[in-house]
């Protein structure tokens, strides 16, 4: 006998077996099968499950739910024991499984074990512990500036991958971001500047941590313990945003990417806490993937650049935000992702991609990618628009 769920787990039907339920509702009985057995999710929009023997992973829960450790316990799923072995995790020590299917019918895990729950306490134990102990300035600076006409200056470093295996040392890479920052500051030193603006993430971190993996579950190679990267790429963020709003106040943007979408966020969280007091640093950290920014009679839209057409983001400004869209004829849109330049405009709209100044790992060196370590930083006039960029090039 198997049985008959809908997405919310309720018990709809029984039949003698696929075939039986196959010919009633006019499903393929190989994807029941396919259910049956773990490979996929649903079949005919309906879960199935036998009566009597194997629990399946899936249970009735939708998808992206998480398993329990009893029911993780009672279940044999092909995928789900190699990917525990491959790992060296016996099931007794997992706390919990979030499980998903690709568009392709494959199985992805996410693996909670007990040790990692309480590793996860401890490291947030730490983490509230070490804010405690580090109290930004409150005092707002005086700002002595030049004569001239005032300028907005963005610094953009996009798909810094924090974290990655690459050619260098992390502290290197660390050292390189920080240099890059004040030797972009320095070339503008003539510029009477009234403002910073500074998008932060858009692939600053290179996984979503403990998976080693990006957002969608692509395998990658982490130089260090995703506690330790999640604390390192925050910090050398302040470090930065320190030094820039020494000379000027800093609108801080966040922009979450495809290797980092989660846990982007939550360092946007962090960032606009640790500057809550602190009137010279605005962040935006708002839920929203595209974020629009008004210098003048300037729009910005930053986003990552992984999911729009270039040529549909014309559209997605004066759709989103039609009111600055029409008080501003100075119109860009900044993006990174690509991990070079390339400048297009669409109806008359320029769309950017900016390059970065992360070294190639393995893989891009075996695929042929070998862009050139760029850094690049916008010169905003309040009335005239961009009036061009200034650029730093690493070896």
């Amino acid at each position: 006998m198997i049985l008959q769920y809908d997405r919310e787990g309720n018990l709809i039907d029984e039949f003698s077996n696929a075939n039986a339920a196959a010919t009633a509702l006019g499903i393929d009985d190989s994807n029941i099968r396919k259910v049956l057995r773990g490979i996929r999710s649903y079949a005919g929009g309906y879960f199935w499950m036998e009566k009597e023997g194997n629990v399946s992973l899936e249970g009735n829960q939708n998808e992206n739910e998480t398993q329990n450790v009893g029911e993780v316990d009672s279940a044999y799923i092909p995928e789900l024991d190699l990917h525990l072995k491959e790992r060296g995790i016996e099931k007794k020590d997992v706390q919990s499984v979030k499980h998903w299917q690709t568009s392709s019918g494959e199985l992805r895990f996410s693996i909670v074990t007990k040790e990692d729950k309480k590793d996860l306490t401890e490291f947030k134990e730490k983490f509230f512990e070490e804010m405690k102990q580090y109290i930004p300035r409150v005092v707002d600076p005086v700002y002595s500036f030049k004569k001239g006409s005032p300028v907005a200056y963005e610094i953009s470093l996009p798909d810094f991958h924090y974290g990655k295996i690459g050619t260098m040392s992390q502290s290197q890479a660390n050292l390189d971001f920080l240099n890059t920052i004040k030797e972009l500051h320095r070339k503008a030193e003539g510029l009477n500047i009234e403002k910073f603006i500074l998008p932060i993430g858009n692939d600053g971190l290179n996984s979503e941590g403990y998976s080693r993996a990006t957002t969608k579950g692509t395998p990658q190679h982490d130089a260090e313990e995703w506690q330790e990267t999640f604390r390192g790429y925050w910090k050398l963020l302040v470090i930065a945003i320190d030094y820039l709003s020494a000379f000027a106040p800093v609108d801080v943007i966040v922009i979450q990417g495809n290797h980092d979408f989660e846990r982007m966020f939550y360092i946007g969280e962090v960032i606009e806490s640790w500057y809550r007091d602190y009137s010279p640093v605005t962040v935006d950290n708002s839920y929203d993937s595209r974020k629009y920014y008004r210098y003048g009679k300037n729009m910005l839209m930053f986003t990552h650049g992984d999911k729009e057409k270039p040529a549909n983001m014309p559209l997605l400004m004066a759709t989103e935000q039609p009111l600055m869209f029409a008080q501003c004829p100075h119109r860009e849109v900044h993006c990174g992702h690509q991990h070079r330049e390339i400048v297009n405009t669409y109806q008359g709209v320029k769309v950017r991609f900016l390059p970065s100044i992360c070294t190639n790992d393995a893989w891009h060196k075996t695929m042929g990618y070998n862009s050139p370590r760029e850094a690049q930083a916008y010169i905003w006039n309040k009335e005239k628009g961009c009036e061009g960029y200034l650029q730093v090039n690493l070896n």
